[in-house]
């Protein structure tokens, strides 16, 4: 079979297996309404601001499997955003309003044209966040990319699921965990996290199990310490975030028998406070097509944008996005259970 076709089919075999899932989601036995319990914020209806973050999926390649992973990213995804795209998302950016630029995929540091487009969006004086694996760091041809963000000043957010061996790379894969160290102590060298540097890395914590985050707080401490006194590791924030019933994760909740119980326990814990400061408000999300998104969650759904005349990111109209309606689902309640979640952590 031709490599188009191969590549066409897997396409095709993907949108499958996300409508699937959006099936399962909404034919669950819980009856709850997203859009119902929103209105106990107040609010008929979540509407969006005007873009203030431009979050890029600059491809779904990456060299690892995490299990987690709503994304269902690894090394045999072929969906890579062509520069011909990125073109299009700087012209967007030049009219945008936002302010931060948050790039992520998969790996983003696998799309070919990476470094150029990061220092193309410097120019537009946007700053600019990584979501970077760190393994990627250590990986044969990216060795150079920790110093290419020191010397672009690259907010770096990092998942490192715990701080413990045995089960990061129970998540996240063999040698995850000593790769994920070693790319922190060579950030650390470079200034990140250090005084007046002015050079940003975060972490992310992702629950192993079918389970909601502790507090971001008291786990940020933790997470401080015992990097600190093990492997003199040091970093700004950690960010706390609730695996979403998608892809990944999703297989394993159903796999496990968790998945009733998971979802109720996402309900139970619905938080008005939270729902309020969803990311999706004030964030578009770009595909690695160009498609835009309300958010990361709904563009692994295929949940596109309501707004037609301006669904792809050739024709960005920032009048026509703001105080659109912002599509929801029963994936909705992982972002605003208990303190909420968000792509920056906790949002109450």
């Amino acid at each position: 079979m031709p490599e188009r076709h191969k590549s066409m089919k897997a396409f095709g075999e993907k949108l499958a297996a996300a409508n699937t899932q959006l099936e399962i989601l909404e034919k669950s036995d819980s009856n709850a309404s997203f859009n119902e319990f929103y209105k106990s914020t107040g609010e008929e209806r979540l509407i969006a601001v005007s873009p203030e973050i431009f979050q890029i999926n600059l491809g779904k390649m990456c060299n690892q499997v995490c299990k987690h992973c709503h994304v269902d990213a690894g090394p045999d995804r072929k969906e890579i955003m062509t520069k011909e795209t990125l073109e299009m998302c700087l012209s967007a950016l030049e009219t945008s309003t936002a302010k931060m630029v948050d790039l992520t995929g998969g790996a983003p540091e696998m799309n070919p044209e990476f470094k150029w487009f990061v220092e193309e969006v410097r120019k537009l004086d946007k700053h600019i966040l990584v979501r970077s694996n760190l393994t990627i760091l250590e990986a044969s041809g990216f060795k150079d990319y920790a110093e290419f963000f020191a010397n672009n000043r690259v907010e770096v957010v990092s998942s490192l699921p715990y701080y413990r061996e045995s089960l990061t790379d129970k998540q996240r894969g063999t040698g995850v965990f000593q790769k994920s160290i070693s790319a922190l102590q060579k950030l650390n060298k470079l200034g990140y996290a250090k005084d007046d540097s002015g050079l940003v890395i975060n972490l992310v914590y992702n629950p192993v199990g079918a389970f909601l985050p502790p507090s971001q707080g008291s786990l940020e401490k933790d997470y401080k310490r015992e990097l600190k006194n093990k492997f003199d590791v040091e970093f700004n924030n950690l960010f706390t975030i609730t695996n979403m019933p998608i892809s990944r994760f999703l297989d394993y909740l159903i796999a496990s028998g968790n998945y009733k119980s998971y979802m109720q326990k996402l309900i139970d814990a619905f938080n008005p406070a939270a729902a309020l400061n969803v990311m999706c408000k004030n964030t578009i999300s770009i595909g690695w097509d160009g498609y835009i998104y309300d958010c990361d969650f709904n563009q692994m759904l295929e949940l596109k944008i309501k707004t037609d005349s301006a669904s792809h990111i050739r024709n960005y109209n920032e009048s026509i996005l703001t105080g659109r309606e912002i599509i929801t689902g029963k994936h909705c309640f992982g972002c605003t259970a208990g303190a909420g979640s968000s792509c920056g952590g906790e949002t109450v």
